[in-house]
């Protein structure tokens, strides 16, 4: 039934989206608001294969290039502190009383609308949009992982205290190991915000990216650009979160067996 049913939405929304553009270019052949998949694809080809008259690039794949590196920046930072004072948070009652109370306070934040105080304090560079990943998932990921290592088994950390253990043993070699697939599951969850702060950032301030690209088409109201570089951008999120997926199942299989 998935994979029949599953298509169904997709093909619905392509012949919707087929019949809506064949009336409208009937209507005026020069309309630019729902342009033909003919149309889209030349567009697309052209940004993908022909260089740039003016930088001599070929401005999809540098667009891509420039976005998927402050993407990942953002997040393997966020990532990594997340992990870690998470792991401690959930561990030790000391500084889980210091620090929870303003990792919540921060998470509720809404990074956006931050945004324009980052790019004061950071500069309008890549630091600020880097920044502004991280701000906005790294909360996140603190709590999820801080959840998660307040469920290992306490028996497991008894044992391993009483056969000589020392607490950084504990924290690092026998619960951090586990924290590794909710931490991957986490990312892949934060993806999707981790894209929409991106696309922000880079729309309001860059010289390249895909968020770049689509809101300086819409000056021009080049939807046979922007629309393609959507569905680029959904491709991509799609990718990353099937890789994680099928990297957590192949890596850790015993993950999501007791829930199951």
């Amino acid at each position: 039934m998935r994979r029949t049913l599953g298509p169904l939405p997709f093909l619905l929304a392509l012949v919707v989206y087929l019949v809506a553009s064949n009336a409208r270019l009937r209507e005026n052949p020069l309309d630019k608001l729902l342009p033909s998949p003919v149309r889209m694809a030349a567009a697309a080809r052209s940004l993908a294969f022909e260089p740039d008259r003016r930088s001599g690039s070929r401005l999809l794949w540098l667009d891509t290039g420039a976005s998927l590196e402050r993407l990942g920046i953002g997040m393997s930072c966020a990532a990594l502190a997340g992990l870690l004072l998470g792991l401690n948070l959930g561990l030790f009652p000391g500084l889980s009383a210091l620090l929870q109370p303003f990792v919540t306070a921060v998470s509720i934040i809404p990074p956006l609308a931050v945004l324009p105080i980052l790019f004061i304090v950071f500069g309008v560079d890549e630091l600020s949009k880097v920044v502004l990943i991280f701000v906005g998932t790294f909360p996140v990921i603190t709590r999820e992982i801080m959840l998660a290592a307040r469920n290992i088994p306490r028996e497991q950390i008894v044992k391993a205290l009483t056969l000589g253990a020392t607490q950084l043993e504990v924290v690092y070699r026998i619960v951090l190991p586990q924290l590794l697939p909710r931490l991957l599951e986490t990312v892949r969850l934060t993806l999707g915000s981790a894209w929409l702060f991106l696309i922000a950032s880079e729309a309001i301030a860059a010289e390249n990216g895909l968020g770049y690209r689509i809101f300086l088409m819409r000056r021009y109201l080049a939807m046979d650009v922007i629309l393609p570089y959507a569905l680029w951008i959904t491709v991509l999120g799609f990718a990353f979160d099937l890789a994680l997926k099928y990297f957590i199942a192949w890596r850790y299989p015993w993950y999501g067996v007791e829930e199951e």
